[in-house]
């Protein structure tokens, strides 16, 4: 899968197709990974609503840090309002130790938290032994083709080394191989049960198949998330793991 240039990155733009794909994907993914009795979730993927949403109408009762670099879409917050609670905070010191049964981590929360060792040691301290977390997070390759777009050709190799990788807006973010993921993950306790690109699909492959016929995209979405490209992170610009405390 070739690198999506920066422009595209926040969904608009001529991948119109591909997006609707990668947020179907990314849906089901949830879908799946949600504990399938009611449970108590921690959402930390910005404050967005979009996720929390999911898992409340799932039947679960979902915590949800707000982003204080981002504005809340208020009907979003209404609509879910009786099983999501909404708290703004820096850190998670107002939870106490395995108080929570499931974490997100999605829109890339722990890129974006540049002390992601941190943040990923509180999230396994707030789950009760058996919880999980699902993480999203920036990949190099993602990283390789910003630095490219910005003629960073110096730093266009891959190394073991932490990649922070400077956005036209101002922010940074921290992009991982799937071996730093799971680094980060076990360092902060939690047990690797899988670890993957988030769509290996090409938008070229997406963007012909959709526009062939538009009702298979339930047919890609299964495609997508049957295959098993395990730890391979040399496609895709996101990777996404589930882990679990013992």
């Amino acid at each position: 899968m070739l690198p999506i240039p920066a422009e595209e990155l926040n969904g608009s733009g001529t991948l119109g197709p591909y997006w609707t794909f990668y947020r179907a994907v990314a849906a089901e993914q949830l879908n799946r990974w949600l504990p399938g009795e009611p449970s108590v979730i921690l959402d930390l993927s910005g404050g967005r609503g979009r996720w929390s949403g999911q898992a409340a109408r799932a039947g679960h009762r979902v915590i949800e840090v707000l982003d204080f670099r981002r504005t809340v879409d208020a009907q979003s917050r209404l609509r879910d309002a009786d099983r999501v609670r909404h708290v703004r905070a820096d850190d998670l010191a107002f939870l106490p130790d395995e108080s929570v049964d499931a974490v997100l981590a999605e829109e890339r929360a722990m890129s974006i938290e540049l002390m992601a060792e941190s943040a990923m040691s509180d999230v396994a301290r707030v789950l009760r032994p058996g919880g999980r977390a699902l993480v999203c997070v920036d990949s190099l390759v993602l990283g390789m083709a910003i630095l490219a777009e910005q003629e960073q050709w110096q730093h266009l190799r891959q190394t073991g080394e932490v990649m922070l990788v400077p956005w036209p807006d101002g922010s940074i973010t921290r992009c991982f191989s799937s071996g730093q993921l799971r680094e980060l993950l076990m360092g902060a306790g939690l047990e690797v049960e899988w670890m993957r690109p988030r769509t290996v699909l090409s938008p070229s492959t997406v963007d012909h198949v959709l526009g062939s016929d538009g009702r298979a995209l339930t047919w890609l979405v299964r495609t997508e998330l049957d295959a098993h490209p395990d730890d391979d992170d040399t496609v895709g610009i996101h990777l996404v793991a589930s882990a679990r405390k013992s």
